[in-house]
């Protein structure tokens, strides 16, 4: 599909590349056209499982479960079901987004999509695991975790509210 993004992404990529092969040369573009031609492949079959386990979510759960667990009346009990669901949810964007409007058309709401990719981005179990608590004093960790944790509740709640108030669909 063509749109805007696509175009503006586009350009932007003809951009760099030009500037590239002006300040760098022709060898260096191609060297960094094959690397992340490279990176591309490695990353497609990720982005395909995505892909795929989006579409099939709203035929493999039922919409009135999806809605009573993050629904638009699920209320902080589903914020937070969405929260922890983004906070444990390992990979990257390629698992994350496509997962989210998975659900999100299985049932759940924006403040529930919201708060999951936040809770992704801000707790991530597995970055925190794996990566924090490698170089960072448990301590700072535990902090950083704690203060953390009601961001993407309170993200979703605002998106939820504001849907309301101006009666957005």
């Amino acid at each position: 599909m063509i749109d805007g993004s696509l175009i503006f992404i586009t350009a932007l990529a003809v951009a760099a590349g030009t500037g590239v092969w002006l300040s760098e040369g022709a060898g260096r573009f191609r060297e960094i056209l094959l690397a992340e031609s490279l990176f591309t492949l490695e990353l497609l079959p990720k982005i395909v499982a995505g892909v795929l386990i989006a579409s099939a979510l709203p035929f493999l759960m039922s919409r009135d479960r999806v809605q009573a667990l993050i629904g638009p009346d699920s209320g902080m009990r589903g914020l937070a079901i969405a929260t922890l669901a983004g906070a444990i949810i390992p990979g990257g964007p390629s698992v994350t987004y496509p997962l989210t409007i998975g659900l999100m058309a299985a049932g759940a709401d924006l403040g529930a999509g919201v708060a999951l990719v936040s809770g992704w981005v801000l707790i991530g179990l597995n970055r925190t695991l794996i990566w924090e608590l490698s170089f960072l004093p448990p301590e700072f960790v535990a902090l950083r975790v704690a203060l953390s944790l009601p961001v993407p509740v309170f993200l979703g709640w605002i998106v939820r509210r504001f849907r309301r108030e101006i009666r957005l669909p």
